[in-house]
């Protein structure tokens, strides 16, 4: 199955008290303006890039909801409504289901299993999933088991270090992934052992970037990172989202691409 661009994107728009999300440090403030201004801005270049947006209006009880990826994970023709970690964000669910329905076959997870969408880092035909502070082994093996109706092998991927498996590592292509130094031996090695080639980067904002077809979104705050995928060939598009990162987000988790039939996306 061909990696391709995606044919949709869903996306949330940055809600009124995207200041108030949930994020590890308090400082610096957040500027929700800007937010909305970057988060336009990454809209624009999906569009531009020929990808039909689905967008899911804001709403001002969920400051997180703009990290949409969390939400839902897709496999192909199904996809899973995850219940992610943090109590707060449960309830964001229930707005994106509606839009994912009209492309995929949605499978809603249940009891006591919890899944974060950006713990999930597909690579050819197969999943790896961060057993993180945010994803159990629970949701885990009720992502796998959906995965597999698509095809797709997953294995599960102890996080020692990041929120998220994505914040630590993404797909660059069909054989590379990037990743941060802070990612985990144990880690790495499942990675390579399944046939990744990691390429470390320097930056930490750096080991999230969005590979869309050939063009790889990289974020403003990772100049060194920007070089050295543009030294190996690489058509590198720059994207501020400075004010995701306070938020403890990245490019990744603003959008859950949905793929063309018989075709796959990162």
């Amino acid at each position: 199955m061909p990696f391709e661009l995606p044919a949709f994107a869903l996306v949330r728009a940055v809600a009124p008290r995207f200041d108030a999300c949930l994020r590890e440090h308090t400082e610096p403030p957040i500027d929700v303006e800007a937010a909305r201004l970057q988060h336009a801005a990454y809209v624009a270049i999906l569009r531009g890039l020929g990808i039909q947006i689905e967008l899911v209006e804001a709403n001002d009880a969920h400051a997180d909801g703009c990290f949409v990826e969390d939400t839902a994970v897709v496999t192909g023709a199904r996809a899973v409504l995850t219940i992610p970690g943090a109590p707060s964000r449960r309830a964001e669910t229930r707005e994106v289901l509606p839009v994912l329905a009209r492309h995929c076959q949605v499978q809603v997870m249940e009891g006591d299993a919890r899944l974060d969408g950006g713990d999930v880092l597909r690579v050819n035909g197969m999943l790896f999933v961060g057993l993180s502070s945010r994803t159990n082994q629970a949701g885990i093996d009720l992502l796998a088991s959906v995965a597999a109706e698509d095809g797709l092998e997953t294995r599960t991927v102890p996080l020692s270090a990041g929120l998220h498996l994505k914040s630590v590592c993404t797909f660059l292509d069909p054989s590379t992934v990037v990743c941060a130094p802070s990612l985990a031996r144990e880690a790495m090695d499942i990675l390579h052992a399944s046939g990744c080639e990691l390429l470390e980067v320097p930056e930490a904002p750096g080991a999230n970037v969005l590979a869309l077809g050939d063009v790889i979104l990289v974020s403003i705050a990772a100049p060194l990172t920007v070089a050295l995928l543009r030294a190996r060939g690489k058509q590198v598009v720059l994207v501020d989202v400075r004010e995701m990162h306070k938020a403890d987000g990245a490019l990744t988790c603003l959008s859950i691409r949905i793929p063309r039939p018989g075709h796959w996306s990162a």
